[in-house]
């Protein structure tokens, strides 16, 4: 028999108000609602129902993971400094990295995620081919010292998550285990009733080769995507990658002309001072990469994407440039940066920079651009990168559509690592010939919850959450409208509902006044609302749909059979 969850005795707290520094729907309304509290920047207390949606998510997460063969670990959060020196990302991680030290001066961090952790595990535990394949997975908290923890739950300091991570002796076993988990994902968040999409992404400070990640639309999200609305292409602005553009004949250009351009030091004051297009002009950013000065060249009318510049570097440091790297350094001038004449600067363009093509660029000189500056005749480029920031209607790289863009929130994220950390511990089995075989790994998240604020983000209505069953704190939520034949009705069926299996929720608050507790029903968001009102002597009760907002009158037997039948 299920427990019925009394209102009176329950610790949950609603507010009318949304909180002064709720940027969110979901910060807003979990908040309102009482499913968490701040305790300080990025740090929140599970309050009973929250804990409860929590555990339903994670639930979800587990018997999916179950299913396809994965055995669930539990690893500490404080880990020692030493394996992540081996792989690095001691320094790699930088400021995001929570570290401290005990009483013997010994240094540690909490965990942000445990690769080097699991595959120090399965050294010690797996000596043979006949040992693996294996997943593992745990359902932990992470920590990461955001710079700027916000939106609630969504960027918070410290997360749950679930991550798992597979090891196989071949590749084809890692494409397996890979396939396993992005089917099981689809699962989940199917079950979750969380709209998503799958986008191909990068790696990042992960490392591995391919890489997907699960995105949850949502105006909230922090992440951009594009999708095709043509075909199945979709992906991280990051991992969009556009086909080199083709080299022309640049012989009828005629030579470099200089250009008298005072005060116009920014694409924007250059192209109104000649009256001619951004897309005409090129751009040159100059960033520093782990300390030396490097150009990049993109056509005017577009940003570009430190991020994708960043991953196309890695593990370089990119950093831009400041004032102070001017001087000494008189052929490069700020503001009027050219690449013809940057002998002693790396050079890298984007592709849309093609051999032949001629464009408006600075001339290396205060307030003097050049025209007719002919890339491949002018100056060379040393790198093609795909660096711009992509735009809504650049063409599908799959069918060449224009694309669109959105916003998501992560939820998810799949990779095939190989051998990178396999290869920092030296993790071999004994192969079926006797010889040693090196691992391959894979690794895979799950925000268990970001799932939550997903949800709610993706669910709620102008009048509070609006929880799939699934994941609501409760089947129905019983609302005693006030008067004792009213309280003892809406008891009574409560403790039948519960007989029945249901998760029940029941207001049965004294004192509080019919409006608060049906607006209170509304902003906890459970799926079935149940009011015992005005013909509780009858034993007519009001049945009413949290999504759709349909009511219907019906007698207590027809309402617990219902609600028993929508639940089998």
């Amino acid at each position: 028999m299920a427990q019925v969850q009394r209102m009176s005795r329950l610790m949950v707290k609603t507010l009318r108000d949304d909180p002064a520094d709720a940027e969110t729907l979901s910060h807003k309304l979990l908040v309102r609602a009482g499913y968490v509290r701040r305790n300080a920047a990025g740090i929140w207390s599970w309050l009973p129902l929250g804990k409860k949606v929590l555990e339903n998510v994670a639930r979800v997460v587990r018997e999916e993971m179950d299913a396809i063969g994965a055995q669930e670990v539990l690893l500490p959060a404080l880990l020692p400094k030493e394996p992540y020196e081996a792989t690095g990302r001691w320094d790699e991680y930088g400021a995001e990295l929570f570290r401290l030290k005990d009483r013997k001066g010994a240094e540690y961090l909490l965990g942000p995620t445990h690769e080097e952790i699991f595959t120090q595990l399965v050294k010690d535990q797996c000596t043979s081919y006949k040992d693996l394949p294996v997943i593992l997975y745990q359902i932990q908290t992470k920590y990461r010292d955001e710079a700027r923890p916000r939106s609630g739950i969504l960027r918070g300091r410290e997360f749950q998550m679930k991550d798992s991570y597979s090891f196989d002796t071949t590749d084809e076993g890692l494409a397996e285990s890979y396939r396993l988990h992005r089917e099981a994902y689809v699962r989940i968040f199917e079950r979750l009733n969380l709209r998503h999409k799958i986008v191909s992404a990068v790696s990042g400070a992960m490392g591995g080769s391919a890489s997907e990640e699960f995105l949850a639309p949502a105006a909230a999200g922090e992440d951009t995507f594009v999708y095709c609305p043509s075909c199945d292409y979709a992906a991280n602005t990051e991992a969009v990658t556009f086909a080199g553009g083709e080299p022309v004949d640049g012989s009828g250009h005629g030579p470099v002309e200089e250009l008298d351009t005072p005060d116009t030091p920014t694409i924007e004051t250059l192209a109104r001072h000649l009256g001619v297009p951004a897309s005409a002009t090129l751009k040159n950013l100059l960033v520093k990469v782990d300390g030396e000065i490097v150009a990049v060249g993109v056509p005017g009318d577009r940003e570009v994407d430190l991020g994708k510049l960043e991953d196309h570097l890695a593990p370089a440091v990119v950093e831009m440039v400041t004032a102070e790297d001017f001087e000494g350094r008189p052929d490069l001038v700020r503001g009027y940066v050219g690449p013809q004449g940057l002998d002693k600067v790396r050079y890298v363009a984007d592709p849309r920079v093609a051999a032949g093509t001629a464009w408006i660029t600075g001339a290396n000189k205060p307030g003097t651009h050049a025209a007719n500056v002919v890339c491949g005749r002018d100056f060379t480029v040393d790198d093609y990168l795909d660096v711009v920031v992509v735009e809504e209607g650049d063409p599908c790289p799959k069918c060449g559509t224009g694309l669109k863009l959105d916003r998501a929130i992560e939820i998810g994220h799949i990779f095939q690592l190989g051998r990178k950390y396999t290869d920092a511990f030296q993790l071999d089995v004994l192969g079926q010939n006797g010889k040693p075989v090196r691992v391959t790994m894979g690794s895979y998240g799950v925000g268990v919850s970001r799932a939550v604020a997903a949800l709610a983000e993706q669910t709620a209505d102008d009048k509070g959450l609006c929880w799939p069953r699934e994941v609501a704190p409760a089947d129905v939520h019983v609302v005693a409208a006030g008067k004792a034949l009213q309280t003892e009705l809406a008891l009574e069926v409560s403790e039948t509902l519960a007989e029945a299996g249901l998760r029940v929720m029941v207001d049965d608050r004294a004192g509080v006044s019919p409006g608060v507790k049906f607006t209170d029903a509304e902003l906890i968001g459970v799926p079935a609302i149940l009011v015992a009102g005005r013909r509780s002597g009858e034993r007519v009760v009001e049945l009413k749909d949290r999504r759709t907002g349909e009511r219907e009158e019906l007698t207590v037997e027809e309402a617990v059979a219902r609600l028993t039948a929508a639940t089998a």
